[in-house]
């Protein structure tokens, strides 16, 4: 009985080493995360590099100045900066060569994905066809096997009737010198 509480007192103590590490390792992590400060304004950047780098910053080269990105509108509106002087990501590329760029590569993709699609409809379209041709040489190859086996059978027929008449290539028929005459 001795042997089994030094067991029992290993496995409990074993099983509260691991809750307390558990609780540790969550207090512990609960402990080290912050937050991230704000970001600074957007405002206080006073060039087109320093501006754009964040994307919630929009410079205006009309106006030289930095403004929040306006994100309830796609395109920033013609109020805030002319489009064609609106720089957002990178300096040396405006909203619209950004806008025609983005169209160019979209169209590129649709009427990629357009001519595949056409392609593939046209290649299974073919195949009916090679199929429908397989199934009228199969049609036209067992017609012309029953106008084969037809033939032969009217052929046994003919030869029959000619046996039972006497008309056949025989020499010794009586009516077989009427033939070669």
């Amino acid at each position: 009985m001795s042997m089994l509480l030094p067991g029992r007192a290993t496995m409990t103590f074993s099983v509260l080493s691991v809750v307390g590490l558990l609780l540790v390792s969550f207090v512990s992590q609960g402990k080290c995360q912050t937050t991230a400060p704000p970001p600074p304004p957007c405002s206080i950047n006073k060039n087109c590099d320093s501006c754009v780098p964040h994307a919630k910053c929009l410079w205006c080269f009309a106006t030289n100045n930095c403004t929040d990105y306006p994100v309830t509108w796609l395109l920033p509106p013609a109020s805030l900066c002319p489009l064609s002087q609106a720089r957002w990501g990178v300096c040396w590329l405006n909203f619209e060569a950004l806008i025609i760029a983005l169209a160019v590569v979209a169209g590129t993709i649709l009427i990629s994905i357009s001519v595949c699609c056409c392609c593939c409809c046209c290649r299974s379209r073919r195949s009916g066809p090679d199929r429908d041709e397989e199934r009228f040489a199969r049609r036209r190859e067992e017609i012309r096997q029953r106008a084969e086996e037809r033939k032969v059978e009217r052929q046994s027929k003919h030869d029959e009737i000619r046996r039972k008449y006497g008309l056949m290539g025989d020499s010794d028929h009586p009516y077989s010198k009427f033939e070669n005459e």
